[in-house]
């Protein structure tokens, strides 16, 4: 079993990860990202190192045997002005950046190909951890109604339209109508958009409607950046009057899957996991 390298942005994915290595016996290390991880991987063997400091980042995995590497966790686009490079930093930068004027895709494999060219295999999460993906069919005991099958099916063809476009992963769909996109601001401040819309358009507590819908982008590698929900997501749609969220099975992981599916039970959600669409 080789050694996994997680490297940690923001968010519980990361800690979630490097518990299950622990508990499967699976020889992990985790490099957190300075101002990205969460204190939740402060208890693994860890690193804290900056975002531009490859040499060091590479150094200590190999440091640690780690042959495959696993990114996991929000990392915000950074201001590339700001960021402190090591020597092995300076090197990448340029194509780094010159990949990200093309958009977050082509900044990720820009990433990816420096850690291939050490030596390290690309793992990604729903491979390192395959029980927190998305299963198909119902997750839980709610069930969609029928009347939100128009909304389902429309929310995932939006979804993947602006995955096409390397603008996000997700969308809010309800009778029919698009009430918003996932850009640069992530699934959380969609939903709270959502919330602030008028109740003319969307649902509320007692009349939920509407759908999330979450896709990996078509034009990007599933080893990194899978769309992710969890509580605060679950919490979020059924404050903004949603009647339920649907991904892909095996493309959408699910952090604390115990506590997310608890609570959708809880707020009469329902979860959905749909046949995977290759584009």
């Amino acid at each position: 079993m080789r050694k996994l390298g997680i490297v940690a942005g923001g968010g519980g994915l990361p800690a979630e990860i490097a518990s299950r290595c622990a508990r499967t016996g699976r020889p992990y290390f985790v490099v957190r990202l300075k101002g990205f991880a969460d204190e939740a991987t402060l208890g693994h063997p860890s690193a804290e190192i900056g975002l531009a400091e490859l040499g060091k980042v590479f150094k200590t995995l190999r440091a640690e045997q780690c042959e495959a590497v696993c990114f996991a966790g929000t990392v915000a686009r950074p201001d590339f002005g700001k960021l402190k490079p090591d020597i092995r930093g300076m090197a990448a930068l340029p194509s780094i950046i010159a990949a990200g004027r093309k958009g977050d895709d082509g900044l990720l494999r820009a990433v990816l190909d420096e850690f291939r060219k050490e030596g390290f295999a690309i793992e990604g999460a729903h491979e390192a951890a395959a029980s927190m993906t998305l299963p198909l069919g119902i997750l839980g005991t709610v069930s969609p109604a029928e009347s939100c099958g128009e909304d389902i099916q429309r929310a995932l063809v939006a979804a993947r339209a602006i995955g096409r476009l390397d603008i996000g992963q997700g969308a809010v769909v309800c009778h029919g109508l698009v009430l918003a996109v996932e850009a640069q601001e992530g699934t959380d401040a969609m939903l709270h958009r959502v919330r602030g819309l008028p109740e003319a358009v969307r649902g509320a507590p007692g009349r939920m409607a509407g759908v999330l819908a979450k896709a990996p982008k078509p034009i990007q590698s599933t080893d990194v950046d899978l769309p992710t929900i969890g509580v605060t997501t679950v919490r979020g749609a059924a404050q903004a009057g949603l009647a339920g969220i649907v991904g892909e099975a095996g493309r959408l992981l699910i952090v604390n899957r115990e506590e997310t599916e608890a609570m959708a039970n809880d707020l009469g959600l329902f979860i959905l996991g749909v046949e995977a669409k290759d584009e």
